[in-house]
């Protein structure tokens, strides 16, 4: 199982960028990311259903990030909008068998980070 983030850059406060993941090995239930900021426990951002009939986001970005899920391609996109400075961290691309959010734990499958940087 491999989960494959991309997207990740340095941009300026309320700029937008989209950050993409795809996976291969197997398909999974939901789909999201987490992030951590230096110094900071990773913190949960978004998830998704293999539908998209059911998501979650963290408070801290709710009505400015937006994810969506292709699940014949197997993929997960996080469009971050309006971005600020404390949105900088390593954003990871998550996965699972179930759908999960900030109060349930950390997910099983996790790819590597993309870092995004947001300058003020």
């Amino acid at each position: 199982v491999q989960l494959q983030a991309s997207g990740g850059g340095l941009v300026q406060a309320g700029d937008s960028l989209r950050l993409s993941c795809v996976a291969s090995g197997q398909t999974f239930y939901a789909m999201g990311w987490f992030r951590q900021a230096p110094g900071k426990d990773r913190e949960f951002v978004s998830s998704i259903t293999f539908n998209g009939g059911s998501l979650e986001y963290s408070d801290s970005v709710k009505g400015r990030f937006t994810i969506s899920r292709d699940f014949d391609k197997n993929t997960v996109d996080l469009q971050m909008n309006s971005l600020k400075p404390e949105d900088t961290a390593v954003y990871f691309c998550t996965a699972d068998h179930s759908l999960y959010s900030k109060d349930n734990g950390y997910p099983l499958f996790w790819g590597k980070g993309t870092l995004v940087t947001v300058s003020s």
